[in-house]
């Protein structure tokens, strides 16, 4: 029961992700902003990471090398955002 618990969240996790960054896709083609482009760079990077890397790195029991993988997207994620918002 928790499993399935545990694969619905990732799952709900996943669509909300990227409604966000269709979301920030399609203001960035209104607008031709190109922070905006960034922003849908950003929270591509952070969704992809945090959910799709992330339970990859748990199923194959990757380890220390998974974790760090998976941060780093992570963390390329928030410093593309930072670059977005810089750029406002």
């Amino acid at each position: 029961m928790s499993g399935e618990i545990h694969y619905v969240t990732i799952a709900i996790h996943l669509i909300v992700g990227f409604v966000l960054v269709f979301f920030a896709t399609k203001a960035f083609k209104k607008t031709k902003y190109p922070p905006m482009a960034l922003l849908a760079l950003g929270f591509s990077l952070i969704v992809v990471g945090d959910t799709i890397i992330g339970d990859i790195v748990e199923f194959l029991e990757q380890g220390v090398f998974g974790e760090i993988l998976e941060e780093g997207v992570e963390i390329a994620g928030f410093i593309i955002l930072i670059l977005a918002v810089k750029r406002s």
